[in-house]
């Protein structure tokens, strides 16, 4: 009515918030970060999972490989294996001469059957004409050798 304020003012009095929509924010609110919380945590926990996987993996690895060192012989000159398969034969059939050897420098093979070289794994065809004993000969960086020999049986 009136500047002065003491009649009717056209202003609109201010609404307060409703209660049913403030507990709706509050839940919602609560309800998003204990998802979010859950995420994270389980997150987490499959992070865990991942990296005591991976180093059970990695320790699992480690002593397969150990084993497949040592199986090679390790850090030891030796000749592994050195034989003949099979050990008896007929006249003009073949067999394999195989042979292991682990920190060899060279080897060498009597009589001469073909050409050899330091392997874990390696097999020649041989076919001699009567009963042989071939001989392997492996020498180590300092010099040392060892000796094996394998046996072919003609009948």
């Amino acid at each position: 009515m009136d500047k002065l304020g003491l009649g009717e003012s056209n202003a609109e009095p201010k609404k307060a918030i409703n209660p049913y929509i403030l507990a709706c924010a509050i839940s919602f609110a609560c309800f998003l970060l204990y998802a979010g919380w859950v995420f994270f945590s389980r997150r987490e926990q499959e992070l865990t999972f991942e990296r005591q996987k991976a180093a059970a993996a990695s320790a699992a690895e480690k002593a397969s490989a150990q084993r497949t060192f040592q199986g090679m012989g390790g850090n030891q000159f030796e000749i592994l294996s050195f034989y003949a398969s099979p050990p008896s034969i007929h006249p003009g059939d073949e067999a394999n001469l195989c042979y292991s050897v682990s920190n060899a420098k060279s080897v060498s093979l009597m009589p001469p059957a073909g050409s050899v070289w330091p392997s874990y794994s390696r097999c020649l065809e041989v076919s001699p004409k009567k009963t042989t004993i071939y001989t392997l000969t492996a020498q180590d960086e300092a010099g040392n050798s060892k000796k094996a020999a394998a046996k072919v049986e003609v009948h």
